[in-house]
Order: structure tokens, then C-alpha cells, then sequence
């Protein structure tokens, strides 16, 4: 399991902490974005702490279940009315087919030990947190992926073999971004 980063207290962790108030029952949960990295690496950069929100994946294997667990709706409504006050939150939960990720994404997510009771945080690999990146294709999120690239050792043989078997949203805009992404990356290598 990888250790919560040295500095500790920061808006992800505010966030997942309140939301485990809340719950009443072990909800499992798959955090990726700046929260993903803040939370999952001990030398991401503190900025990256500031981040206002946590964005979650849903695995198709648990939509209908998740969907249909009323008491962890519940609990996600009350933190964000707890927090409200503060600007933070955690709305942005996509299924795993309106991302990027590689099609064995779930197999290779990586435990996050927050010291949370009902809440099983987890991550994906780098490498799939490096897809989850290339949406967007924005300075920030290309700071973040060198980051990323350089925390875990990322070798570019290793991206080229995820790029044709990633699974991109079948929306142009997306399209066109991701391979971008992949143009600036190779450059950045």
C-alpha cells in the first residue's frame, strides 16, 4: 500500500475524510486526477493539495450496484453540503467508459492507505493516470504527466504500447486531444 504523502492534510484528503464520516458501510472508490496524484505519491508537489474537488471512477462492474446504493448517495450529498462553505467537493464521478484508460485498468489500480474507516481508496497504475491526463491536453495537465512520468519511471516504449490499446471515448473532440497529447509527450520525452 503506498503511504499517505508527508504533507498530510490537504483538500483531497478534507474531502475523503468527510465523506467517510458519512458513510455507514465499506464503499470502495476509485480516485483519479490531481487528488489521485496528491494522495498516491509522497513527493507530488504540495500545490497539487489545493485541488477544490476529488473526481472518481465507477467500473461498469459496480455501476448498477453503486448507483442503487442510496446510502452512499446520501453521504456524498451531505459532504458536500458540509463543505460547501469551503469550495470543495467531490461530484465528478465518471463510469470507466467516459475516460482513457487501458481495457485491464481495474486490475492494476493501486490500494491508498488514507486511515479512513468505511472508505477503500484506490488509484489507477501511473500509466493509466497518465491516460486519464491526455483529455484534456492543458500546460497543467502535461505538468502533472511528467510528473507522473518521472515519479514512477515511466519509459516511453511503455506509453507507446498503451496508446493503441487505450479505450478513448468515442467523441471527436477527445479523439483529437488524446493524440495531440501523445505528439506532446514524445516531444517532452
Amino acid at each position: 500500500m503506498a503511504a499517505p504523502p508527508s504533507h498530510t492534510m490537504n483538500n483531497p484528503l478534507i474531502i475523503l475524510k468527510e465523506l467517510d464520516k458519512h458513510l455507514r458501510e465499506e464503499i470502495e472508490l476509485f480516485i483519479f486526477g490531481k487528488s489521485a496524484i496528491v494522495l498516491g505519491f509522497p513527493a507530488a508537489p504540495g500545490s497539487y493539495g489545493g485541488t477544490m474537488d476529488v473526481d472518481g471512477i465507477i467500473p461498469m462492474e459496480m455501476l448498477e450496484s453503486l448507483s442503487n446504493n442510496e446510502s452512499f448517495w446520501e453521504a456524498l450529498e451531505k459532504t458536500n453540503e458540509v463543505l460547501k462553505p469551503t469550495g470543495l467537493y467531490i461530484t465528478h464521478l465518471f463510469q470507466e467508459d467516459q475516460i482513457i484508460l487501458t481495457p485491464d485498468w481495474l486490475e492494476k489500480t493501486v490500494p491508498l492507505d488514507l486511515g479512513l474507516n468505511h472508505l477503500k481508496i484506490q488509484r489507477p497504475s501511473t500509466l493509466d493516470l497518465i491516460l486519464t491526463k491526455m483529455m484534456r491536453g492543458d500546460d497543467a495537465d502535461m505538468q502533472e504527466i511528467e510528473f507522473l512520468i518521472k515519479a514512477d519511471n515511466i519509459k516511453p516504449t511503455d506509453l507507446e504500447a498503451a496508446y493503441p490499446i487505450a479505450r478513448v471515448p468515442n467523441i471527436p473532440e477527445i479523439l483529437e486531444i488524446f493524440m495531440r497529447s501523445q505528439k506532446a509527450i514524445r516531444e517532452l520525452l
